[in-house]
């Protein structure tokens, strides 16, 4: 299995706590991805993220084709990072690490995603066809969505 690696790098001109706050409300996620992929949380989770924590969408990638989707988090250093793994889904393999560091511009934010497709060489296929810029349009809509929430540093 190929394991392929996204990552990214958004300085966020605002204090760690907010920074932290938003992106560990699971309800925050359809905001800063993109209305053509359809993505709902169906999880109604209001507390604090925490190692454990099980977070259900439903997502439509392709074709129309709505999709379920389970992540947990399984990893939660406060206001430094966290870490989703998919359990169910359209991956076959799904790792996202979030990292949180002060800087002095606000905060810097490091999204590390390792993932990988099923079906072997169709997968590949797929992934050099439609995933990786997939992927790639649904991180660069996230850096500008967030550029009009928190402001460019």
């Amino acid at each position: 299995m190929k394991i392929y690696t996204l990552n990214r790098v958004q300085i966020l001109p605002v204090k760690i706590e907010r920074a932290w706050d938003f992106f560990t409300s699971p309800h925050n996620l359809s905001k800063i991805t993109p209305t053509s992929l359809d993505f709902k949380v169906l999880s109604k989770n209001d507390g604090p993220i925490h190692p454990g924590m099980i977070i259900r969408y439903t997502v439509t990638p392709i074709l129309g084709i709505p999709l379920n989707w389970v992540t947990e988090i399984t990893h939660v250093e406060y206001q430094h990072l966290f870490v989703d793994e998919q359990r169910f889904g359209p991956y076959a393999f799904w790792h996202h690490l979030h990292k949180f560091k002060e800087v002095e511009e606000g905060v810097e934010m490091e999204d590390l995603v390792h993932y990988a497709l099923p079906f072997g060489l169709l997968g590949a296929i797929a992934h050099e066809l439609l995933v990786k810029n997939k992927l790639n349009d649904i991180f660069d809509f996230r850096t500008k969505v967030l550029r009009e929430i928190f402001g460019a540093p």
